[in-house]
């Protein structure tokens, strides 16, 4: 019997530039062609084509605001129960529900939710751990770490066509264009 044979699905196109400023044209470009699913990796952070690609703000603050609110709220709900409901012990006077002494751990409470919110929320939103990406079946994308920049279409992209998207991808200046197979 004949072993089934899978054939690779195509991920998209990456095109290698040789700098930041042909990087962010060749973004222009493609966005002036109509093309929306793309994604470009630099060896260093770069604003300029972060703003070139139109990132959308992040959710992330969101996320930590409400860690954040719901940290305070456990805090406080937690004494509140322990000290006037669970066991009501008067000491020295003062009312069951002295919250000016529950400060300190309810601030302590909504910075570690916060921050368990932010490196939980952080992880989510990029999709980490990713110990596989497409991409790394592209040989010369090794060089994105060290002195390289590639814009990837991605093959979801409704004007997504191989030869026509190749063809805008070398207009732009593309050092070189390689298939991404999955």
């Amino acid at each position: 019997m004949n072993a089934p044979t899978t054939v690779p699905t195509l991920y998209g196109l990456v095109a290698e530039f040789d700098g930041e400023k042909p990087l962010i044209h060749a973004i222009e470009t493609m966005r002036e062609a109509g093309y929306r699913s793309m994604d470009a990796y630099t060896p260093y952070p770069s604003h300029a084509v972060s703003d070139a690609l139109d990132f959308k703000t992040s959710r992330l603050p969101l996320i930590v605001l409400i860690g954040g609110i719901v940290g305070g709220l456990t805090g406080f709900g937690m004494q509140y129960y322990f000290m006037a409901i669970d066991y009501p012990h008067n000491v020295g006077g003062r009312p069951l529900n002295s919250w000016p002494m529950w400060i300190p751990v309810t601030f302590e409470l909504t910075i570690l939710f916060a921050a368990f919110s932010a490196v939980l929320g952080m992880l989510a939103l990029n999709g980490l751990p990713m110990p596989y990406h497409p991409l790394f079946n592209v040989e010369r994308f090794a060089l994105a770490s060290r002195d390289r920049f590639f814009l990837c279409i991605e093959s979801t992209d409704p004007k997504f066509d191989l030869v026509e998207t190749r063809r805008h991808l070398l207009a732009a200046h593309a050092k070189e264009v390689s298939d991404v197979e999955n």
